[in-house]
């Protein structure tokens, strides 16, 4: 289909009409009267063959067709909205904008902080929002980034689209400091033993993922979608939990516990600033992107020095 031949305000239109569910409303949405309004799902009906709206009593329900198609409209309407709001140039220190960032928590404690505490300092009228990563990052990864500013997670979960490096990781186990069933080095047995703490994400759980190319299926105690709370969940137990170091090198993340190597070949942590192509030529995007570049950067230094002088040790 050419899109010239189409009238993109139909687009929000549709938006409009399919949240609402009610020609009134969304006209008054959308700034347009109901005559007009109207008039738009006439059009609307028209191409796509379908009712889209259909009155039951005094109300309107959507069709199947028009079921599917609210979540594609709202994503369009997000990418057409941040294709048009791009800018050539942008001074951080005096403009003002908002960006979206989907992330875990490990990702906001470890570099969404650092990155807040420079826009604070750097670019005041920034506002920056941090967002939960939902089930459809894999499944719908297009639509997912095309209505946000960017996504903080680590290689291997999607691909595809443009990305800069921030910091690297590593994973280790805690247990608890009192736990005697576990000597000074954990081995495979202590896994397949021992009950679990897991962090369950929408798309994917990083330790039964990992263990189970290994043959081993973790025993499941507890699980949660925050990976703070594992240490919680480890202290006082004969729990095993999988998380970054990281995370629990900071002064309160490992008190009572145990931080052990882990016992297998773990995947490496490679945390990146995913991104939708519609973004590439925005200044102040360009800019956000540097920024968190030269942050991740900082976040290395000091790592890569540890490790050096571990092995030099």
């Amino acid at each position: 289909m050419n899109i010239a031949n189409l009238d993109l305000n139909l687009l929000v239109a549709l938006r409009a009409l399919l949240e609402e569910r009610n020609v009134t409303r969304a006209g008054e949405r959308i700034g347009l009267s109901q005559p007009a309004t109207s008039a738009a799902l006439a059009r609307l009906r028209r191409h796509f063959s379908d009712e889209l709206l259909v009155r039951r009593g005094n109300r309107y329900e959507l069709t199947p067709l028009g079921h599917a198609l609210r979540g594609p409209a709202a994503n369009a309407c997000s990418v057409m909205e941040r294709l048009f709001s791009s800018r050539a140039h942008f001074r951080p220190e005096t403009e003002e904008r908002d960006f979206t960032l989907l992330a875990s928590d490990y990702a906001v404690t470890v570099f969404g902080a650092r990155l807040a505490e420079e826009l604070h300092r750097s670019a005041p009228g920034i506002r920056l929002h941090f967002e939960q990563m939902p089930a459809t990052i894999v499944s719908a990864t297009e639509s997912v980034l095309g209505s946000v500013d960017g996504a903080l997670m680590l290689h291997g979960v999607i691909s595809g689209h443009p990305a800069v490096e921030l910091f690297r990781d590593e994973w280790v186990c805690l247990v608890d400091a009192a736990n005697a069933e576990v000597g000074e080095e954990l081995t495979m047995d202590d896994l397949a033993r021992s009950p679990w703490a897991v962090y369950r994400r929408p798309y994917d759980a990083p330790a039964a993922h990992q263990l189970g190319m290994l043959g081993l299926e973790p025993r499941v105690e507890v699980s949660a979608q925050s990976f703070r709370s594992l240490p919680d969940l480890v202290r006082g137990t004969r729990r095993v939990a999988l998380v970054q170091r990281r995370l629990v090198d900071r002064p309160e993340g490992h008190a009572g516990l145990r931080v052990l190597a882990c016992p297998f070949p773990a995947a490496p942590i490679r945390e990146a600033l995913w991104w939708h192509p519609v973004h590439g030529q925005d200044a102040a995007h360009i800019w956000l992107r540097r920024t968190a570049a030269r942050i991740g950067a900082g976040l290395d230094a000091p790592h890569d020095a540890a490790v050096g002088a571990a092995e030099g040790a």
